[in-house]
């Protein structure tokens, strides 16, 4: 009769030369949960679009207002509260929290609605305005490189040359701290420019027909309860 520790031995060697059976995907099917809420996110946020928008006759420029109502109404109808709980019962105890919302940011960026989903347009000129409200729901490089025009319509100031955050203080009090996102440009010289309007209106804009079609309305995620902690 073979020694126990032999035996233990031969058992090891065989469950060495078995061939491991797939691991479980509990991360696919989490992003895939992820997906589905944000997607009903969407749904809820484009229950009134596409919104329409006038233009200026002579520059036509859309009108900043109507653009910024749209935007700002349309993230409003998601009911936060409820998608924050959601996504809490979808993270397993495995997943970090820094790890989950990478995942959540993800689908936000994925399922991103393309303009001309979300602003209804006639004017075959028409410019679209970079405020500052445009800014904040921005998919990331969306503008990468497209041209930029002053309020006139008619200067073209250069190309599109990313975000960054503007900090200033709020009112009468030192310690409150107002931010603000901006733009900046690439001049025809090749320098970088800042935005100069602050807040963002409609001093600046970018073709309409360069941008309809592209997935360009983004979700923010700063409503998310917990989110911006992970």
């Amino acid at each position: 009769m073979l020694p126990f520790s032999r035996v233990l031995t031969i058992l090891g060697l065989f469950l060495a030369a078995v061939p491991a059976a797939p691991r479980s995907l509990p991360s696919q099917n989490m992003a895939e949960r992820v997906d589905a809420a944000v997607v009903a996110a969407y749904k809820a946020a484009s229950a009134r679009m596409p919104c329409k928008i006038g233009t200026t006759s002579k520059s036509h420029m859309m009108h900043w207002q109507q653009v910024d109502k749209c935007l700002s109404g349309a993230n409003d109808l998601v009911d936060w509260d409820a998608l924050s709980k959601q996504l809490d019962g979808i993270r397993p105890p495995s997943v970090s929290e820094s790890d989950f919302a990478v995942v959540v940011e993800t689908s936000l960026t994925t399922h991103a609605l393309p303009y001309e989903k979300v602003l209804q347009v006639k004017d075959a000129k028409a410019l679209l305005p970079i405020t500052n409200s445009i800014l904040k729901y921005l998919v990331p490089d969306t503008f990468a490189n497209l041209p930029v025009f002053d309020q006139a319509g008619k200067k073209r100031l250069g190309s599109f040359a990313g975000t960054f955050i503007h900090e200033a203080p709020g009112g009468l009090s030192t310690t409150k701290v107002y931010s603000l996102i901006m733009f900046q440009y690439m001049d025809p010289q090749g320098k970088i420019q800042n935005a100069s309007e602050r807040p963002l209106l409609d001093s600046y804009g970018i073709p309409w027909a360069k941008v309809s079609m592209l997935a360009g309305y983004r979700l923010s995620s700063e409503k998310l309860v917990g989110l911006g902690d992970r």
